[in-house]
């Protein structure tokens, strides 16, 4: 999500699914390895998804997969406790490493192609000749070895992490002060940066000073990456990706992925515009994150005016913004991405008390309410039409676009859009302050709430005015927690299902259809998620 000029979009656009869990990522030129419980390496096309071949050769789960830096060979550790070098063009093994007592936990390939590193179960970190095969020396650890890489900094350095210990070792296996304290670490592609996964924080840190430049606010996060331009670093809690950008002077969350089952394993960036995760629910998903190239003219944030509605129109595939400062924006759902900016005309000095837009036969209609009267505007033939009934409650358009439902202090009505005529009208059940609710999105439908009370009434004027019970056909999402993060909850099932950290907290209005959620903020901000993988249809 991008601030004021484009809305970011968190959508899975591909999913490849496997018989069995994938535990290992990697890419490198549109090609990505996965390593699967089944022992075999799977390499798909970046593009298209599509299998472009499998690598056999292990007898148990393979853990951790990595490229060269060519692309042309392939490192991988497995559970059957050896590490193996693969040519990736023919699929085969140019030579396995023996030599490990457990499992290889990962695995890393020096930038000349001379050596491997591999870290184990067996608490410790070997270094591999590759012409020979033979091991050059061992470095024991106080644990399991989570990760290890060579450092981009000098090649004659290694980095392991072991029981949440982040060490430096020279080419000799002498550890290198100081010692950090974390679970993972991600190198900026320029080297001058690196992250650090340490329990509820992610730090940013010069390469150079190691002064902290960033600190993310993330609940837990197992592993961080960096993307290939250093704009963006991705962390993952449990099934739920998110993305940061850090060029400014406050982190932002700019991207939230939602989609998979259970827990993701691995993310890497295809791009800077492009994520892929694995996680154990079987399946690699692809996504875009959308709106962050450099070219991207943004708003600046503290004079961009907050969102005052948001009106999801999913089968003209839209979603349509207004903010404060009276300018409209419709978004491709498809694409999140902003398709036409427009101003509202002025009427009076206008006091937004309600709003509401509608796509009806490829028009926009915009329509708003002040404490005297409504307007309609027409914004393809920018017609104006006044209405004198009060919608200062709020007001709907009907999603059929026949009908404008009027909520007043005591009344609700709804108005022929042709004619300008009341065709229905229902006093109240309570004289409490009422209020539609904001995730209503059907057509002639209307559920009507109380502040200050579990009251509510629903309403359905298609022919006449009907009532309905309001529990029945309702959507059954709400947001709880006024700070950040804010929580999505499913009313139904009674539990939290989705976060929204950083600057998504309280959210000015939102809708929702059982597909996609579109939500207007404080800040200016637009968030589209595709809802669909947990509410089908």
């Amino acid at each position: 999500m991008v601030k004021g000029s484009s809305a970011g979009w968190e959508r899975c656009y591909r999913t490849v699914s496997f018989g069995s869990r994938v535990w290992a990522l990697s890419y490198h030129n549109n090609s990505v390895a996965v390593g699967s419980e089944s022992g075999d390496i799977i390499i798909l096309d970046a593009i298209t998804g599509n299998q472009i071949a499998a690598l056999s050769g292990h007898t148990a789960n393979v853990g951790c997969v990595t490229f060269s830096s060519d692309g042309k060979s392939l490192v991988s550790g497995s559970n059957d406790e050896t590490v193996k070098l693969w040519d990736v063009q023919t699929g085969r093994v140019i030579k396995t490493f023996h030599g490990h007592t457990r499992s290889v936990l990962c695995v890393s390939i020096s930038e000349d192609y001379t050596r491997i590193a591999s870290g184990s179960g067996d608490k410790t970190v070997s270094l591999w000749d590759i012409q020979t095969g033979d091991c050059l020396y061992t470095i024991k650890q106080l644990g399991w070895v989570q990760h290890v890489s060579f450092s981009p900094m000098d090649p004659q350095q290694l980095i392991s992490i072991s029981v949440n210990k982040v060490w430096w070792w020279d080419v000799n296996g002498y550890q290198i002060p100081p010692i950090y304290d974390g679970f993972h670490i991600a190198f900026s592609p320029d080297h001058t940066q690196f992250a650090l996964c340490n329990g509820g924080s992610v730090t940013v840190q010069n390469s150079d000073s190691r002064q902290t430049v960033a600190k993310l606010p993330v609940d837990v996060a197992e592993f961080c990456y960096f993307s290939p331009d250093g704009r963006l670093v991705a962390t993952a809690t449990y099934n739920t990706a998110y993305i940061w950008d850090i060029t400014s002077p406050v982190p932002h969350l700019v991207g939230t992925f939602v989609g998979h089952a259970a827990a993701i394993t691995s993310l890497v960036f295809s791009s800077p515009s492009s994520l892929i995760s694995i996680s154990q629910d079987q399946s690699v998903k692809f996504w875009k994150i959308g709106a962050l190239s450099t070219d991207q003219v943004t708003a600046d944030p503290e004079s961009t005016p907050p969102i005052r509605s948001v009106s999801l129109q999913t089968r003209v595939g839209i979603a349509i913004s207004s903010d404060e400062g009276g300018g409209v924006q419709t978004w491709d759902l498809s694409t999140g991405l902003c398709k036409e900016t427009f101003q509202i005309p002025a009427a009076r000095d206008l006091i937004w008390d309600a709003i509401d837009a509608q796509m009806i036969d490829g028009r926009l209609i915009f329509i708003w309410s002040d404490s005297f009267r409504s307007y309609i505007w027409d914004v393809e033939k920018d017609e104006l039409q006044k209405l004198d009934v009060d919608g200062g409650s709020g007001l709907r358009l009907s999603g059929d676009g026949s009908k404008i439902i009027f909520l007043g202090h005591r009344f609700i009505e709804a108005w022929s859009m042709g004619t300008w005529e009341c065709v229905g009208k229902v006093e109240l059940q309570s004289r409490r302050i009422s209020y539609l609710d904001s995730l209503y999105t059907e057509s002639s439908r209307v559920w009507i709430c109380y502040r200050g009370s579990s009251l509510q009434e629903g309403w359905d004027f298609g022919a006449s005015p009907v009532p309905f019970d309001p529990s029945t056909g309702r959507p059954h999402l709400e947001f709880i927690g006024g700070g950040s993060p804010c929580w999505i909850k499913d009313t139904v099932a009674g539990k939290k299902v989705f976060q929204l950290s950083g600057r998504y907290a309280k959210p000015k209005h939102v809708q929702w259809d059982g597909q996609y959620l579109v939500a207007g903020y404080e800040s200016g901000e637009v968030l589209i998620l595709y809802f669909n993988h947990m509410y089908p249809q």
